[in-house]
């Protein structure tokens, strides 16, 4: 897509199993591909913050395969978040499996909060996905923002004390939440519905700069295709 436009190129590797057995078993024979496609804008009206909701299943569980980028974690996921669009909301948050008291993530998204004092959460779980965007966010909030950076586990609870609260990955960089409906209530994030919070927008501008060859980007992360 022509720079400047907002669209970007999407590349994927994937590796699938190609035994011709129909039996349960790991496989011995694979492919590995690489597919790419044209994307248009994420956001084509704006970066406006979306309404999301705690939700009663669990996409993972401990010692299984939740920080693993596999086919089944997405599969875990699709029920409910049909259900969840089906009752308007954008997305679900999972809690932990063992204890529903931790936030993990959701169905294709990991969790960034900002404390009202500044400073950058991100929930720390062995089963949920090690993030690359949100690595790399922590990376910018700390070398390029100085901002203090926390991954620490993220008790349910304190989400009515975050600032500002954003869904991070590869496609949309950053998504903004501005509610989140809980089973004691609805939590309004105060950074509001209407536009992406001050922090969370410096975040995305840099990383996106840093993506787009606009700001220098630390060494290893850009590399030229000629």
């Amino acid at each position: 897509p022509p720079y400047g436009h907002g669209a970007s190129l999407y590349i994927r590797p994937y590796m699938m199993g190609t035994n011709s057995v129909i039996g349960v078993k790991p496989a011995d024979e694979y492919q590995f591909r690489v597919f790419t496609t044209p994307v248009g804008p994420y956001f084509k009206g704006g970066a406006k913050p979306i309404k999301i909701r705690i939700t009663d299943f669990d996409r993972a569980a401990p010692h299984g395969t939740g920080h693993i980028k596999a086919g089944l974690n997405y599969a875990m996921s699709l029920y409910a978040i049909t259900d969840a669009h089906n009752k308007g909301y954008a997305e679900n948050m999972y809690l932990d499996a063992a204890t529903r008291t931790h936030v993990e993530e959701t169905g294709g998204a990991n969790f960034i909060f900002i404390t009202k004092d500044g400073k950058l959460v991100t929930p720390k779980s062995d089963s949920i996905l090690p993030s690359i965007t949100r690595r790399s966010l922590m990376y910018v909030a700390e070398h390029y923002l100085g901002m203090t950076v926390e991954n620490r586990p993220v008790h349910k609870d304190e989400l009515k004390d975050f600032a500002e609260i954003g869904l991070c990955g590869t496609a949309a960089v950053i998504s903004p939440v501005g509610q989140i409906d809980t089973p004691k209530g609805t939590i309004n994030v105060p950074a509001g519905m209407d536009d992406m919070g001050p922090i969370t927008k410096k975040l995305y501008d840099t990383l996106l700069g840093i993506q787009h060859g606009e700001i220098e980007a630390p060494e290893g992360w850009v590399v030229k295709i000629c």
